[in-house]
C-alpha cells in the first residue's frame, strides 16, 4: 500500500488503486495535504519501534500490529477483521529510518554472516530446507513495483522479503537436538538476520529516505 500511495502522490496511479487498499477519501484527502510526495512504512516489534517516531498513542497501535504506514504528519495503522481491511489514522512525529544504501549493505552483511555461523552449525543437517532457502538467494528477484518506485527499491525489497521468510523459518523450528550453545548461536545468527531483514524493508518501502525523485 506505501507504494502505491507514493505512486498516487507523485501522479503516477489513479485513487482507485488506494481505495481498494481500504483507504476512506477523506485518509487520501488528508495525504495529498500534507504535502509529501511519498509515505513509507514501520514495521515494529517490542523493544523496537522500527520506523515509528511517536507519538505513544501510534506506537502503541502500530505494536499491537506489527506495522504502519507514515506519511508526513500522519499515520494509518491497518485493523482487519475477517476479509474487511480499513485504516486508523493517527498523528505522527518525525522518525528516523536507514537509507537505502545503508540498509542494503547491512542486509548483505547480515546475510553472509548467518550463512557463515549457521554451516559451521551444520544447517543443512538439522534443517535441511533453510539451507536450500540460503542457496535460492542467489536466484534473481521476481517482485515488480508500481509506477515511479526506484529500482533499487523494488530489489532490497525483494531480497529482505526473502531474508525474512528464511529467519522465520529458521526462528520456528530449532531442527535437531542441539546442545544449547550451538541453539543459542543458531537464534541470534536468525535474530540479528530478521532485524537486518526488517530494516532493509522498511528503507526499501519508505519514500522518504529514497533519492531524490
Amino acid at each position: 500500500m506505501a507504494w502505491h500511495a507514493t505512486s498516487w502522490l507523485r501522479g503516477h496511479e489513479p485513487a482507485d488503486e488506494l481505495t481498494s487498499f481500504g483507504l476512506d477519501l477523506d485518509q487520501l484527502a488528508g495525504l495529498r495535504r500534507s504535502g509529501a510526495d511519498g509515505v513509507g512504512i514501520a514495521l515494529p516489534r517490542a523493544g523496537d519501534l522500527l520506523g515509528l517516531g511517536g507519538p505513544r498513542e501510534l506506537n502503541a497501535a502500530a505494536l499491537s500490529v506489527g506495522e504502519a504506514v507514515v506519511g508526513r504528519g500522519i499515520a494509518l495503522v491497518p485493523r482487519r477483521q475477517g476479509s474487511a481491511l480499513w485504516w486508523e489514522q493517527y498523528d505522527a512525529a518525525p522518525r528516523q529510518v536507514p537509507d537505502l544504501g545503508e540498509a542494503d549493505r547491512a542486509l548483505r552483511s547480515e546475510t553472509l554472516s548467518a550463512a557463515e555461523t549457521l554451516a559451521r552449525l551444520d544447517v543443512a543437517r538439522w534443517q535441511p530446507v533453510l539451507a536450500d532457502e540460503f542457496l535460492d538467494l542467489a536466484r534473481p528477484d521476481e517482485l515488480t513495483g508500481p509506477a515511479g518506485i526506484p529500482a533499487a527499491a523494488v530489489a532490497l525489497a525483494g531480497r529482505a522479503g526473502r531474508v525474512l521468510r528464511i529467519a522465520g523459518l529458521g526462528l520456528a523450528d530449532d531442527g535437531g537436538a542441539i546442545g544449547s550453545a550451538e541453539m543459542s548461536a543458531r537464534r541470534e545468527a536468525l535474530a540479528s538476520l530478521e532485524r537486518a531483514a526488517r530494516r532493509a524493508l522498511v528503507a526499501a518501502c519508505s519514500a522518504d529516505v529514497w533519492p531524490p525523485a
